[in-house]
């Protein structure tokens, strides 16, 4: 059942169907909030508030995007607020980005690479940063990217652009 239906269940009454995208995205949802606030425990208390926002305001969820947009969308909004309460400063983390493999060596390699690439990323603006977060690591195409940042398809294909290119740049000077 896609998530949409599942909603439309939702909206009927199906308390089990909203359960279910809760399940769905909870875990996703904490992850992307922590790389704003760089708190587990804030990003969760920020996810709950996300799911209990769309629990009380069921009605606006407008179908012609994808529940996972809209629930990314309500998400950044509301770690963005939750940064501005708290006057701190956006910087993601990417503490958890990692390859596995089953050759130890491998996976030393690949750890300490992936290291410098956290280490490379997290020199880059914040705005480059999520957009390499949403658009590469979690995979959203350009239009959710868009919908989510709040910019149009070609500003997010230009910042992505110029994101990789600075990305490029910073690991070149890194010795990679």
């Amino acid at each position: 059942m896609t998530d949409k239906e599942l909603y439309q269940k939702y909206l009927k009454g199906d308390n089990n169907s909203f359960e279910k995208l809760v399940i769905k995205y909870k875990d996703n949802i904490i992850y992307f909030i922590s790389r704003y606030t760089k708190n587990t425990e804030i990003a969760e208390d920020i996810s709950q508030d996300v799911f209990v926002y769309i629990l009380l305001n069921k009605e606006q969820y407008d179908f012609k995007y994808s529940f996972k947009t809209y629930l990314y969308m309500i998400a950044k909004c509301r770690a963005i607020n939750y940064i501005k309460k708290e006057k701190k400063i956006i910087n993601i983390s990417y503490e958890n980005l990692y390859i596995e493999n089953n050759d130890l060596e491998e996976i030393v390699y690949k750890n300490e690479e992936s290291k410098k690439i956290r280490k490379v990323i997290n020199k880059l603006k914040p705005d480059y940063q999520a957009v390499i977060c949403l658009a590469i690591l979690e995979g959203f195409k350009y239009k959710e990217v868009a919908k989510i940042m709040d910019k149009n398809i070609g500003q997010v294909k230009v910042m992505l652009h110029r994101a990789k290119k600075k990305l490029r740049e910073y690991l070149e000077k890194e010795d990679f």
